[in-house]
């Protein structure tokens, strides 16, 4: 087929204990993998206790002897260390044992051991990279599905416009002051305080109260300093500065009460931070410094701020995306749509005619179908398996490179027909289904994605929107098709949203997602729009590439298709083959042609495939060629006919 005819296959696989490759936070399997590295530590962690609980019986035992000796003999009315044997142990014991028991090497070799354990398996375990994205994908899941952060602490996911949980968990878990601390304090770093406010308020509240843990690293102290300087940022950054002139100088401060960008909260946090840190000098200044803030002929009413999301690459569509993610969008409903239904499909395809697909018309505009029961589970597992090992950071189009971006967060790997049988069987089925030649250099090679923790990939293209793609040196044209196929369910989020086209559609197990990224008259369909929502619970795995743009030119088109009409011609008498070879020779040679030739070949064709023969794949070549070559008003209206 035409090189402009490229399929660009998505496929969905989840939950899969295996090994992968670095960048933990970005792949679910890798974080299973963490798993199983942090069982290997329990075991090395139970070694550490065992021998030094050992060496603290040792201890105690001595305690015991010597305490009974203090409590018996030592005690007696006559004098005990005038028996030369007493006398002899005491000695001995305070130069030699007590030496031994205070200087013994024991517990530093018992450490030293656990310490080298853990340097063994160090390469396996998370990166600072990894915790930073981990406590990105929280704040993600926080801010696209609109969740309450208290509620999430408690490990329940309810919105802050709904009580009732959106996803409820079987077994929840609950994050603690640490745990929020560290979350606020990578939004801190970025100078993003519209989320270190609310993740330091709660490490806060969880920390009041607490004793402090030593595999903690953050403190109440800690926590305090951190809030009240975020407040006084956070007012720093909405209102700028003082807004001085040679007449006026005014301040406007927020309300007392309110979230963000209050002094006087800042003030009443430093004060509490100054209890358990009175000689902090630092504290002290800010404390000078937010009094004076207050003293400065402030107005007593507040000019209304509130906490204000940073903004993101995506501003423009973020809330249509938001809200399609949350199931908020328009959604297909067929029973008020006719044109949308549901069928057994075969493309008439003698394939399929004993086993025909069932079909889902998902909308119209743009074309979405959903292929239900596309592949079976045996399948699915085989794919996930194959692709597991290839596993690396999914990049996205920067320029004419490459390079990793916070807006796809997953993993992919490459699979090739000749390396896994299944991949063959999978690209029959899907040139069964829609026509499309989908071998390379037709098509891409499969790519497989695992999603990370909060995983996404935010509203993009799959076709070209950019003549510097890096697509263009792989000569593969323009991505015509996407077809995106689900290995398994999605307990939570994940759904694909169609941002401009305004409906979302969730993971379907085994399912297979189907729409034409292009016009006919090979333009990108901008209905197509369209993100993969951040998973909540669940493994999900995804496929995304690059989206460039590459024109193709009808002498392009003719030197593909041609040859495959001439095997076909050789190998059958069939007189509409003959007349196909004929018109292909002619055009390739030519470059031109006459209504006189176009008109009555498009009509025979017609005829044909109503009689039930089989030339859908010559149908669609023809169509397109002939759009190329002779783009006329005309033209256009009689290819509609078919």
């Amino acid at each position: 087929m035409c090189s402009c005819f490229t399929l660009f296959i998505v496929l969905y696989l989840l939950n899969m204990p295996d090994e992968s490759f670095g960048e933990m936070f970005t792949s679910m399997l890798s974080v299973n993998q963490a798993v199983s590295a942090e069982r290997k530590l329990i075991d090395h962690l139970i070694i550490y206790i065992e021998h030094e609980a050992q060496r603290l019986e040792d201890i105690k035992r001595f305690f015991s002897r010597v305490t009974s000796l203090h409590d018996g003999i030592y005690n007696e009315p006559s004098d005990p260390i005038a028996n030369p044997i007493a006398a002899f142990k005491l000695v001995k014991r305070l130069k030699s044992e007590w030496l031994n028991v205070v200087h013994s090497t024991e517990a530093e070799e018992n450490i030293k051991v656990l310490r080298e354990d853990y340097r063994r398996m160090e390469s396996s375990l998370p990166k600072l990279e990894d915790l930073r994205g981990a406590a990105h994908g929280l704040m993600r899941l926080q801010d696209v599905y609109n969740l309450h952060v208290e509620s999430l602490v408690r490990g329940h996911f309810q919105q802050i416009s709904d009580p009732v949980d959106f996803y409820k968990l079987s077994v929840s878990d609950m994050l603690s002051g640490d745990d929020c601390f560290l979350v606020g304090k990578v939004a801190y770093d970025l100078e993003d305080y519209y989320h270190s406010v609310l993740w330091f308020e709660e490490a806060v509240r969880l920390f009041r109260g607490t004793e402090w843990s030593p595999e903690n690293e953050g403190t109440l102290e800690d926590a305090l300093d951190h809030l009240a300087f975020s407040h006084f940022k956070e007012i720093k950054n909405q209102l700028k500065t003082w807004i001085t002139s040679p007449h006026r100088r005014c301040f406007f401060q927020a309300d007392l009460n309110s979230k963000t960008g209050n002094i006087s909260h800042a003030l009443s946090l430093s004060r509490e931070l100054l209890l358990h840190d009175p000689m902090n000098r630092r504290v002290h200044f800010n404390v000078e410094k937010y009094e004076k803030l207050l003293n400065e002929n402030l107005p007593a009413t507040s000019s209304g701020l509130t906490l204000k999301r940073p903004d993101g690459i995506y501003l423009r569509t973020r809330n249509a995306y938001e809200q399609l993610c949350q199931t908020k969008g328009s959604q297909p409903k067929h029973f008020e749509n006719p044109s949308l239904f549901c069928d057994y499909f075969t493309n008439g395809s003698p394939a399929l005619f004993l086993q025909p697909i069932r079909r889902e018309i998902i909308s119209l505009q743009p074309y979405v179908v959903l292929f239900h029961g596309f592949v079976t589970q045996a399948e699915a597992k085989n794919i996930r398996k194959y692709a597991m090992p290839g596993l690396r950071r999914s990049v996205v189009a920067s320029g004419m490179n490459q390079a990793t971006a916070e807006y796809r967060i997953s993993k992919s790997a490459w699979l090739k027909e000749s390396a896994h049988e299944v991949v063959g069987k999978l690209d029959q089925r899907i040139t069964l289904v829609t026509g499309l030649n989908v071998q390379p250099p037709y098509a891409e090679y499969l790519q497989v994605v695992n999603y990370g923790i909060g995983g996404h990939y935010e509203p993009h293209f799959d076709h070209a929107t950019s003549d510097s793609s890096p697509l263009y040196r792989l000569k593969t044209g323009n991505r015509v098709a996407t077809i995106m196929i689900y290995l398994s369910p999605v307990q939570a989020g994940g759904s694909t949203a169609f941002i401009y086209a305004n409906f979302s559609v969730p993971v379907v197990q085994n399912a297979a997602l189907f729409w034409w990224n292009l016009h006919k008259n090979g333009q990108g369909n901008v209905d197509t729009l369209h993100a993969g929502c951040p998973v909540i619970v669940g493994n999900k795995w995804g496929m995304f590439k690059n989206k460039n743009f590459h024109k193709v030119t009808c002498t392009a088109v003719t030197n593909i298709v041609h040859p495959k009409i001439i095997i076909l011609s050789s190998s059958t008498h069939s007189p509409l083959v003959q007349i196909l070879f004929k018109f292909f020779s002619y055009v390739q040679h030519n470059r031109t042609y006459t209504e006189e030739w176009w008109k009555p070949l498009l009509y025979i064709l017609y005829f044909d495939l109503y009689n039930g023969c089989q030339w859908l794949l010559f149908f669609n070549i023809l169509q397109k060629i002939l759009f190329c070559l002779h783009p006329k008003k005309e033209t256009h209206k009689s290819l509609e006919l078919f």
